[in-house]
């Protein structure tokens, strides 16, 4: 595979670096001449220096038979552009763009920039996901096929605990794809029981989220 990514900071060389362990070929562009010099000492000739946002500094970098661009600049508006570009100009598929500030992550989804992957937003899921008191953890949201996964931490006294899968009472468009237990996790079947402590994956359609929570919230 050949990835072109734009952006060496700690990010992108780390991605670079990895990808070529991998056997992947690795192209990367920096704008900044000073980081492009320490970069370069390690990538040699897979370091180009320009900037990304550029037409020509792109089709140096060989941008037409990429099959995957990765835009991972300290600005958002740089990694927009450069993946609209590989998109619309040079019909790239594969695109992942970095978003530095969480609050736009709006404009790369409205502009069809996806996956675009926000280092705050993932480590506020983690931060749901290990501390007890939330309950509830957004997995992932395929918006585009309108479905969701959730996970749910079963507390004591709620009605899940010691139902069985089928009796749970979900509506449809809403299924238990795992349960997790004891630092392992296993797929249920109906007769599966759940218990307190388990922490349940789900999968619903949009829009269940308040009526599936219920079904696991304490009297």
């Amino acid at each position: 595979m050949y990835v072109l990514i734009v952006g060496a900071g700690k990010v992108g060389w780390n991605l670079a670096r990895e990808l070529v362990e991998k056997e992947n070929e690795v192209t990367v562009i920096e704008s900044n001449r000073r980081r492009y010099e320490v970069v370069e000492e390690e990538l040699e000739h897979s370091i180009h220096y320009g900037d990304g946002t550029e037409l020509w500094v792109l089709e140096r970098a060989g941008i037409g038979r990429a099959d995957l661009v990765i835009a991972v600049t300290g600005d958002d508006e740089d990694n927009i552009l450069i993946c609209q570009m590989a998109q619309e100009k040079y019909s790239i598929e594969r695109v992942i763009a970095r978003c530095n500030n969480p609050r736009n992550l709006q404009h790369f989804e409205l502009l069809g920039i996806k996956p675009a992957v926000s280092a705050t937003d993932l480590i506020l899921r983690l931060i749901e996901h290990e501390v007890p008191k939330y309950g509830l953890v957004h997995l992932l949201d395929l918006k585009e096929e309108r479905l969701e996964i959730i996970e749910i931490e079963v507390p004591e006294g709620c009605p899940a605990a010691g139902s069985t899968v089928k009796d749970l009472g979900l509506p449809d468009g809403a299924l238990v794809i795992s349960i997790l237990r004891d630092r392992g996790g296993f797929v249920p079947v109906g007769d599966s029981v759940i218990t307190a402590g388990d922490e349940v994956l789900l999968v619903l359609d949009i829009g269940l989220e308040e009526i599936v929570t219920e079904r696991f919230a304490c009297p």
